[in-house]
């Protein structure tokens, strides 16, 4: 009984997450902003979650399906940088955090939208007869699980590698859940660090 009560947050948390982003997109409708991500993360006892949502212009320079040999090489990089989640979220040692999960999606990296990724909102741009919507938007959306066995020395959350390795992000537009509350923050390359 005892483990089944201790895999319960475990069990939640994607729910959460999910439930957030699902608010968050339903809040914001057509907020695919160049230079701007979105970042929700939860700290539930020693489970921590990352979902971190871009444009690809943010994280590779282009949002096109890759057809050079240089921009598969960018999306290859990029992918293999997103995957260095411990560098890229600068995790305190202190915290012991290791990763159970890591998941990255994108049309850049192969994977199909789903139906529902798709709406209306993406032909706004105002097309005249006979023109065509030539511009899609592209986003890498990467989900992170840790677990850390001292989560008390989680006191801050320093962003500044996720903004150095991924320069053309200017804004990240972060939703934190933790033992302290809810909060809302924007980080920028200037305010990188968070309070847990």
């Amino acid at each position: 009984m005892r483990r089944l009560l201790l895999a319960l947050p475990f069990a939640l948390l994607p729910l959460a997450i999910a439930h957030a982003a699902e608010e968050k997109e339903h809040a914001s409708l057509g907020a695919h902003e160049h230079g701007v991500a979105q970042l929700d993360i939860v700290l539930d006892g020693k489970a921590l979650e990352f979902e971190l949502r871009s444009p690809s212009m943010n994280i590779v320079g282009f949002e096109h399906p890759a057809s050079t040999d240089a921009d598969k090489t960018k999306v290859a990089e990029a992918r293999e940088l997103l995957l260095k989640s411990q560098a890229l979220f600068n995790l305190p040692l202190a915290a012991k955090c290791a990763v159970l999960a890591q998941k990255l999606e994108s049309p850049l990296f192969g994977d199909k939208p789903d139906a529902d990724d798709h709406d209306d909102d993406h032909d706004d741009h105002a097309k005249g007869e006979g023109e065509e919507h030539h511009h899609e938007h592209s986003e890498i959306h990467a989900h992170y699980q840790f677990v850390c066995d001292t989560p008390s020395a989680l006191k801050k959350l320093d962003l500044t590698q996720l903004f150095k390795t991924f320069p053309a992000t200017h804004k990240i537009q972060v939703q934190l859940i933790a033992p302290s509350g809810q909060q809302g923050v924007e980080a920028t390359p200037e305010n990188a660090t968070l309070k847990f």
